[in-house]
């Protein structure tokens, strides 16, 4: 760093003149003192400097230097305790502040730039955004982020934690907001994509498989610990921080998707695009856009289904509520499709919805229970994968013992002639 003439010609008055030391010279001129040294070195001075008392680790530092040589992670207490079973008696925080000095530091890297073809690649990453209360229970807000490497074009979704489900709602929803799905879409090793991972040997959740298989691209998971192999991703959610999310207000989960999407929409959409600073991120995506590839005819299927058990009251516990039910699926172990707008519950040839808000922890006042008859199983409205998930776990729970023909459904079996399944359970009452 180049200094003033005049700062410099201060420091080598002080010096010669005033006969200063080059600590007197730095706390008087406010200027660090290796600054002070290296002036007076080029001036050709020989600096003042205090002699160097020595250290009760001088000794020890052969010992050291060879132990974090061959043990580059150690730390420094345990480091402490070897040296003092060997005659050190210094303190422990005055030792860590002098093994910091050396330990050996990581060779540098150097990083090169990644670039991709449009169309050919997308980033997917979560970013925690702290909690938000609804009634009295606290929820994780987790932000769903996608970008389109080549034009930086953003895709934000807030949900309510980062379950399995809401990771598939984040896809189809974005490739919907695109109207196209690119070739390639790059995750960290997140247990929602990948499950287990030994060197190149990759096992993938087969859910996030089934989903690659509908909209035809190719999962592909960043090596481990290399963060900059999905910088875009990583560079968007702090973007997303910084320029939405601080000091936003919102009501609820609903009110700040809404200012998202015209956030991207606006805002996002509008900046210089970091490939071509003459165009906006809106223009590079409609450049992309013919280079993606096309939806299919039919979305993938993000339904979730968990199987609860139903006490002697007529309630149910399930995502920090108590919904009430009809009084003859009391002590029923039941099935529950949650979606993003409605829970309902499966039991004798019909779809049961119960009461209650969700997302909030219910009062201990309950209200009575009422209830109706939604929709049965031979309606159009019906899920192929519920009923199928609900003839799955009858077999599984033992009250039904006839099987179903495999295949069809990524629940596992066709719902072909269930009726005597879907009713077992209702005449036990």
């Amino acid at each position: 760093m180049t200094i003033a003439p005049d700062l410099t010609a201060q420091i080598l008055r002080y010096h010669h003149a005033e006969r200063w030391p080059v600590g007197t010279i730095s706390s008087q001129l406010k200027v660090h003192r290796d600054t002070v040294i290296r002036v007076l070195t080029q001036a050709g001075a020989s600096p003042i400097i205090p002699a160097q008392r020595p250290s009760g680790v001088t000794p020890y530092l052969p010992f050291i230097e060879q132990t974090l040589k061959q043990f580059p992670n150690l730390t420094a207490s345990r480091l402490h305790a070897m040296v003092v079973e060997r005659g050190y008696g210094g303190r422990p925080d005055h030792f860590r502040h002098l093994i910091a000095r050396h330990r050996p530091r990581p060779p540098a890297e150097a990083y090169l730039r990644l670039r991709t073809l449009p169309g050919e690649q997308c980033q997917c990453d979560w970013g925690h955004f702290g909690h938000i209360k609804q009634g009295q229970a606290k929820r994780p807000l987790m932000a769903f982020v996608m970008v389109l490497s080549w034009s930086r074009r953003i895709f934000l979704r807030f949900f309510l934690g980062a379950h399995m489900e809401n990771f598939l709602r984040g896809h189809v929803q974005a490739f919907e907001s695109w109207g196209a799905v690119p070739r390639v879409t790059l995750y960290d090793n997140l247990k929602s994509a990948v499950l287990e991972r030994k060197g190149q040997a990759i096992r993938f959740n087969p859910v996030v498989l089934a989903l690659s298989a509908h909209y035809h691209f190719e999962p592909r998971p960043v090596a481990p610990a290399r963060g900059n192999q999905k910088g875009r991703v990583e560079r968007s959610i702090r973007y997303i921080r910084d320029n939405f999310f601080a000091a936003r207000t919102f009501t609820d989960i609903d009110d700040l998707n809404a200012q998202a999407d015209a956030w991207v929409a606006g805002a996002s959409s509008q900046r210089p695009c970091p490939e071509d600073a003459k165009i906006t991120v809106h223009d590079a995506f409609e450049q992309e856009r013919p280079s993606l590839m096309a939806l299919p005819a039919t979305p993938f299927s993000c339904d979730e289904l968990r199987a609860v058990s139903v006490g002697k009251t007529p309630y149910v516990r399930f995502d920090l509520n108590d919904y009430s039910i009809p009084t003859p699926m009391c002590s029923v172990a039941s099935p529950c499709t949650p979606t993003c707008a409605r829970y309902a519950f499966w039991m004798a040839n019909r779809c049961w919805p119960p009461t209650g808000a969700a997302g909030t922890r219910a009062s201990k006042s309950r209200s009575k229970p009422t209830w109706r008859n939604w929709c049965n199983t031979s309606g159009p409205g019906v899920p192929t994968a519920t009923l199928t998930a609900w003839c799955t776990q009858f077999l599984r729970s033992r009250r039904c013992s006839r099987r179903l023909p495999s295949g069809g459904s990524r629940w596992g079996a066709q719902p072909v002639s269930c009726r005597n399944c879907l009713m077992c359970m209702g005449e036990r009452r």
